[in-house]
């Protein structure tokens, strides 16, 4: 009787902590032909400003700042390991904006001092959303069926970058798309480790990266003009 017991404990235990795998689509706007690399450019300073904005589409009117909490956690590394596509950079700065700053004169000011002494200027806009009527529905099925019945989560992720040179004059802007499902059922639990949400969400974030940067090499936007 107790080993029965036991084992319908697991079982729940299975269902609630486990049964989800995440998938993500390709990256919209590639790169599609084979860059090329700016060996033995003079360096520059680049100054990258990060913004990350959220929006649950039929909840919130506007897409939101994301605070310091909220922008995704190994952000710093993916960063760092996809500038390595850039060669001359010779030192850079970078400043992530957050909703708070509009009160804060002391953080505009540093970015305004920052601007300043750059070469160039990359503004980075990471766009995070998804249908709230949709995940409403979903959380409601799948906690009625407990998770006995697949139910997807999506979102679309977006990158806007923009480049612009010490004058101020814009020398360059991209754009990257991609969406990230994640499908909630009990069985998924031996899929589970390999499909983690933060894994599929990393892959997003770097892949996005590193191909910006390296169309950026390839197109010699930061190289300064004599």
């Amino acid at each position: 009787m107790r080993s029965s017991a036991l084992v319908l404990v697991l079982l729940t235990l299975l269902v609630f902590v486990g049964g989800c795998a995440s998938f993500r689509t390709g990256v919209e706007g590639c790169m599609t032909a084979a860059g090329s690399k700016n060996l033995g450019a003079a360096e520059v300073k680049i100054l990258f400003v990060f913004s990350h904005y959220e929006q649950a589409k039929g909840y919130d009117a506007i897409p939101l700042l994301q605070n310091k909490h909220q922008i995704i956690r190994s952000f710093e590394d993916l960063f760092i390991d996809a500038l390595k596509e850039i060669t001359n950079v010779g030192r850079y700065d970078a400043f992530t904006e957050f909703a708070s700053d509009v009160g804060d004169t002391k953080r505009r000011d540093t970015l305004d001092s920052l601007v300043s002494v750059q070469d160039f200027v990359v503004r980075m806009t990471f766009n995070k959303e998804h249908s709230f009527v949709k995940h409403f529905l979903g959380t409601l099925f799948s906690t009625v069926s407990v998770t006995a019945l697949p139910i997807p989560y999506s979102r679309d992720y977006s990158l806007n970058v923009n480049v612009h040179d010490k004058d101020g004059a814009l020398v360059g802007s991209y754009e990257r798309k991609a969406s990230l499902t994640k499908w909630v059922e009990s069985l998924l639990i031996f899929v589970y480790p390999f499909y983690t949400e933060k894994r599929v969400e990393e892959e997003i974030y770097i892949n996005f990266m590193h191909d910006v940067f390296r169309q950026m090499e390839s197109e010699k936007v930061l190289i300064l003009k004599e």
